[in-house]
C-alpha cells in the first residue's frame, strides 16, 4: 500500500512519457512496471526521460532528495552486490561519500 503523503510517481512519469516522450516508453517500461518505485528508481526514470542535467541543476536536486530506510538498504545492497567502495557508490547514485559512510554506520 502506497503512503498517502507520497506522490504517485508511476502515474506522473507515465503521463509525462505518454504526452511528451512517447519514443522513450520502451526504455522506461521495466521501471514503470514495478509495484513500488523507490527513490533510486525515480532518479533513474528522471535521467532516462530528461537526460543528464547540467551541474547547477544537479547540485540543487541533491539538496532536495530524501531517502527512506528501504531506499538506503537498496543502495547498500547494490554496493555489496557490486563490490564497490563508498566513493564509487556515492558517485554512481549522486550522493556524498559522507552520506554513504553515515548510512553504513547506521545499518551495519
Amino acid at each position: 500500500m502506497r503512503n498517502q503523503s507520497q506522490p504517485n510517481y508511476k502515474r506522473i512519469y507515465s503521463d509525462i512519457i505518454d504526452q511528451k516522450f512517447p519514443h522513450k516508453k520502451l526504455e522506461c517500461e521495466k521501471l514503470l512496471k514495478k509495484k513500488m518505485l523507490c527513490a533510486v528508481d525515480i532518479i533513474e526514470l528522471n535521467t532516462r526521460i530528461f537526460g543528464a542535467t547540467d551541474q547547477d541543476i544537479k547540485k540543487v536536486n541533491k539538496k532536495l532528495r530524501s531517502y527512506n530506510r528501504t531506499d538506503i538498504l537498496h543502495v547498500l545492497d547494490y554496493q555489496k552486490n557490486h563490490k564497490m567502495n563508498n566513493m564509487q557508490v556515492a558517485e554512481h547514485f549522486g550522493l556524498s561519500r559522507n552520506t554513504m559512510t553515515k548510512w553504513r554506520r547506521m545499518f551495519k
